[in-house]
């Protein structure tokens, strides 16, 4: 296994099952999150939102808030504009697209329920709170445009008068000959397929801590946050100050899953506020402030169809994406929609395409990152219309899937609209996948249950993951206003330990036992000599895009294993030094350095951390600077992709719509695989959030544009009742443009999940004829489709 170059001849870590370094800690109860943290003469604020989807603000009477005792100042949207700019948008994939900005604090106008209008800073919390009942907000109704429908009807409000409709922008990709593939067609299938409204939910809810000195210019937060270097320059951005006057820590992240990727209007409320009283303020997101304030996703409605040969080969794809946003863009703005665009083709070979994204403005909260972006919307476009084409060509699922892979030799392969896969073998990874279905007895459960009167169905998904968002010019060229680099410092210290300094973040993916495992068998000393530090902007390196995209192993790690091999060269050269031998004669070997092939003498790392840093007279060679430390960037000239097939045993009773998920398993490869303990963790995590997304999740608005599913009483979370076993395979095909050969795999589960389920309803209830392709798939949703069926079957005997 290659994992640097020079290549250690001992790899004891990478590859291994290790228990994530970072547990023990957080399992005793000694981790410190945001609301953990506590500053001198700290206070805290709280948040007044709208309870109207769309109004105008004729005006705010905050006079008995401020009186109020405890109460230090009230802000309104108009304070606040003074001072800092409108919230940044980093996203911009579609040309001439009109973008729907708005700060922090509405300022005369609110699009939709939850939409931030006044702010309270207080002694605490409580009083806080009471403040915000004694604001009075004057509001004139405004007609609401509730969902994707409504936005685009020919006499719809405009949520922004000077647009001409509800439209930010739209996007077309073709490629080859797509009218001429359709015309041609043996077979088309396709339909609408949707996907409804849903976020992260982490189990931590957002929170920040800023401190504002005016004194010293300086800006010192403490952030839940997956991407501090990006939550510094946005800020910088807000306020027009320069960022080395700006610095950011990250405390343990409760769960991110996206949702902390993006840039939040607190963080800067709670900045004017402190500047405004000159102490620090603490603002933390509720629970139920989490259901409208944080960024939501998924919410899409996809118009496509596919055109086949009777033999089963793809011609051609065409359709719609429709982003239903809400009443301002969020950070990514229409990246996550037009990520599901560049995603639809998905593993397969297709000659023609025509692929159009339209951005549509609701009354709804910002549309934010969540685990997956676009991705799975993109794998419901192709997986669903493969099954449909199977079942009109009466094909094996399987086998039309296995025509249309490219083969490893066609790699790289370009997909015709922006991405190109870097490798994979596919056809491997099905097979793999089906001969475990086999192993596990699922066709015998399967047969016994209908033999029973059961339904019983068996589900298949391929996905792609395209992983190590990085390659900066590329996601410049597609609109990205940010680069997508990783930086690492690697350094041994006197006493010959290593520290490694990333600006990745860790938020229970196991990114410091990751990390510690690389550099390790890189510099061959033992694992718990290694010590990563993140989370702090002062002190650890720029990343360019943050924790997200699944980069942290396939972009830090890469950083790091470059780093590490060109501090382990210089580690040689002072060892060859003291040994007096030729530092291409050495090995290293648990931190001790000797001749290879000899029993004679030998140092230590320590003995070199000491040449290097403290006794440098005749220790140190005369042309070697003192210290041990290397720094890397590394810029990918292509993104990885990972791949896999999942598969999934579930059960439908047709008399109540109720599907239960018996078994899973997913066969996977995302190259090298570092430690497939934490490898088959996040494909357990992902699949079980989208396994939650596909039958329960949902946030569902009225016409009024009222949330109607604000608390865990009614958006439906899955529980470990609700998910299956899982169980997990791996083969290695190593990234080409990742030293170390290393690919995401953070999305991997949560990529396939929603298509799984559906695959596995629809052979369950193969005699129904059910095709599901409204999510999530709930009961009523369900039984209403089979009772539909039933009167089609009914009708036609």
């Amino acid at each position: 296994m290659t994992i640097t170059d020079p290549v250690q001849s001992t790899i004891r870590y990478t590859g291994a099952r290790i228990r994530r370094t970072e547990d023990p800690r957080l399992l005793a109860g000694r981790g410190q999150y945001i609301d953990d943290v506590t500053v001198p003469q700290m206070l805290e604020a709280a948040v007044l939102r709208s309870p109207h989807a769309h109004a105008r603000i004729t005006g705010i009477d905050v006079s008995r808030a401020r009186v109020l005792p405890g109460v230090f100042d009230v802000i309104t949207g108009e304070d606040l504009a003074a001072v800092a700019d409108a919230q940044p948008v980093i996203w911009f994939p579609i040309p001439e697209q009109r973008i729907a900005r708005a700060h922090a604090l509405a300022v005369d106008r609110v699009r939709w329920v939850g939409q931030a209008v006044a702010a309270v800073v207080a002694t605490d919390r409580y009083v806080a709170e009471d403040a915000l009942e004694l604001i009075d907000v004057s509001y004139e109704l405004l007609p609401v445009v509730a969902d994707l429908d409504a936005a685009l009807a020919p006499d719809a409000p405009k949520l922004y008068d000077d647009w001409p409709d509800n439209v930010s922008g739209r996007l077309t990709y073709r490629n080859g000959d797509p009218d001429e593939a359709f015309a041609s067609a043996d077979v088309v299938v396709g339909g609408r397929i949707s996907h409804g409204r849903g976020f992260g939910c982490p189990l931590e809810p957002r929170g920040c801590i800023v401190n504002w000195d005016s004194f010293e210019g300086t800006l010192d937060l403490w952030l839940s946050t997956q991407s501090p270097n990006l939550a510094r320059d946005l800020m910088g951005e807000v306020f027009g100050i320069p960022i080395q006057k700006i610095r950011v820590r990250t405390p343990n992240v409760g769960g991110g899953f996206g949702n902390k990727f993006d840039f939040y209007g607190e963080e800067v409320i709670a900045a004017v506020l402190s500047r405004r009283v000159g102490r620090p303020v603490k603002l933390l997101e509720s629970r139920a402030e989490s259901f409208v304030a944080t960024g939501h996703s998924r919410d899409q409605r996809l118009d496509f169809e596919m055109a086949l040969r009777r033999d089963g080969t793809i011609l051609g794809l065409r359709g719609t994406s429709y982003g239903v946003l809400g009443g301002a863009l969020g950070t990514v703005g229409s990246g996550p929609p037009w990520a599901s665009v560049l995603t639809s083709m998905g593993p397969y070979k297709i000659p023609n395409l025509e692929l159009h994204l339209t951005s549509v403005m609701t009354n709804r909260s910002p549309y934010g990152s969540y685990r997956g972006w676009g991705a799975p919307k993109g794998n419901l476009v192709h997986e669903r219309l493969i099954e449909m084409a199977a079942r009109e060509l009466g094909m094996d699922r399987a086998e039309i899937r296995r025509k249309n892979f490219p083969a490893p030799e066609e790699f790289p392969y370009f997909t015709g609209a922006i991405f190109t896969y870097d490798s994979g073998r596919y056809a491997d990874c099905l097979d793999l996948a089906m001969s475990k279905v086999d192993e596990l007895g699922w066709r015998e459960r399967q047969a016994a249950a209908r033999a029973e009167g059961r339904h019983v169905g068996i589900g298949y998904s391929f996905h792609i993951e395209p992983s190590g968002y990085g390659p900066s010019r590329i996601l410049n060229l597609a609109g990205l206003t940010h680069s997508g680099f990783d930086e690492a410092t690697v350094r041994m210290d006197s006493t010959g330990t290593i520290t490694v300094y990333s600006g990745q973040i860790n938020m229970g993916q196991g990114t410091h036992t990751i990390y510690s495992q690389l550099a390790a068998d890189t510099l061959g000393v033992p694992m718990e000599d290694v010590l990563i530090v993140t989370g702090d902007t002062d002190s650890c390196p720029y990343t360019g895009y943050g924790t997200g995209g699944s980069r942290a192993a396939a972009l830090g790690g890469a950083a790091i294993l470059r780093a590490s091999g060109r501090l382990r060269e210089k580690i040689f050269r002072v060892a060859a030094h003291l040994l007096e031998a030729d530092p291409d004669d050495l090995q290293i070997d648990s931190g001790r350095i000797s001749v290879r092939g000899t029993s004679g003498p030998a140092v230590t790392t320590r003995d070199v951390g000491d040449a290097a840093y403290r006794r440098l007279l005749d220790k140190l060679p005369d042309v070697e600077m003192p210290t041990l430390e290397e720094v890397d960037v590394f810029d990918p000239v292509n993104m990885a992709t990972s791949f896999g097939c999942a598969a999934l045993l579930a059960e439908v009773d047709p008399e109540t719509g109720v599907v239960t998920l018996l078994d899973c398993l997913q066969a996977h490869d995302c190259g090298t695989v570092i430690n497939p303990m934490l490898v088959d963790g996040q494909l357990a995590g992902g699949l079980a959030q989208a396994m939650g997304g596909a039958l329960l999740e949902e946030l569902i608005y009225d016409e009024h544009g009222q949330i109607q599913t604000g608390s865990f009483r009614d958006y439906l979370l899955p529980t470990a009742s609700d998910i299956p076993p899982f169980h997990f395979y791996h083969q290695e095909t190593p990234a080409p443009d990742i030293p170390g050969g290393m690919k995401g795999v953070g999305e991997a589960g949560t990529i396939a999940g929603v298509s799984l389920v559906a695959s596995a309803i629809d052979d369950a209830l193969a005699d129904f004829g059910v095709t599901v392709t409204r999510f999530p798939v709930t009961p009523p949703r369900l039984l209403e489709q089979i009772r539909e069926a039933q009167a089609r079957i009914e009708e036609s005997q």
